[in-house]
């Protein structure tokens, strides 16, 4: 999922790196919200870390239903999802792969977010033991601090998931050893 003021184009490129033969389906959502300065979104940005309530959660339950309908049609079980996303796009993968009442997915790639704190939206972190998750930010990104990142490792090993964690002297954006690691959670969590 792409981030904040970018669109479904915006990560192809990620999906082609992480599955160069072609080997997966790869969905790239649009965030359905138009917003200033421009491009899609997913919720409304009041703080980081904390994302609108009222926005996020209609989101969240859109793209629920989205991926839903689309792991239905293709006949694919969640034990062969892995979601993942940029940014906001972090949120949501984090959102949709951590959520109480979600089923349980392969894995979780999550390339400079935060797992979001929303009133009324609660994860089951009890259920996720063991979950393959790769956390990778920039230690210079100016945008959403790199103590996101930490915190979230530090919760979610805290939890009993098998996270592997980077840190890279980047801003904004996805380091080529961020890309790696997730390659290799990705090979793991679904052997081709």
């Amino acid at each position: 999922m792409h981030g904040r003021g970018a669109d479904e184009h915006d990560l192809a490129p990620l999906l082609q790196a992480l599955d160069p033969d072609g080997n997966l389906l790869g969905l790239l959502p649009r965030g359905p919200l138009a917003l200033p300065p421009g491009g899609r979104h997913w919720y409304v940005l009041r703080e980081v870390g904390s994302p609108d309530r009222e926005t996020f959660l209609q989101t969240f339950a859109l793209l629920s239903d989205w991926l839903d309908g689309v792991l239905a049609e293709n006949e694919i079980t969640s034990d062969r999802l892995v979601v993942g996303g940029f940014s906001q796009g972090a949120v949501m993968a984090y959102s949709l792969g951590l959520a109480a009442g979600r089923p349980r997915p392969a894995a979780v790639l999550a390339f400079s977010g935060f797992i979001p704190r929303v009133d009324g939206f609660e994860l089951d972190l009890d259920g996720r033991t063991g979950l393959p998750v790769s956390i990778s930010h920039g230690s210079l990104d100016p945008i959403i601090s790199v103590e996101f990142a930490r915190e979230a490792r530090t919760r979610l090993e805290a939890a009993g998931l098998a996270v592997r964690y980077r840190e890279d002297p980047v801003p904004h954006t996805i380091a080529p050893g961020a890309l790696a690691q997730a390659k290799e959670v990705l090979a793991e969590a679904l052997p081709v």
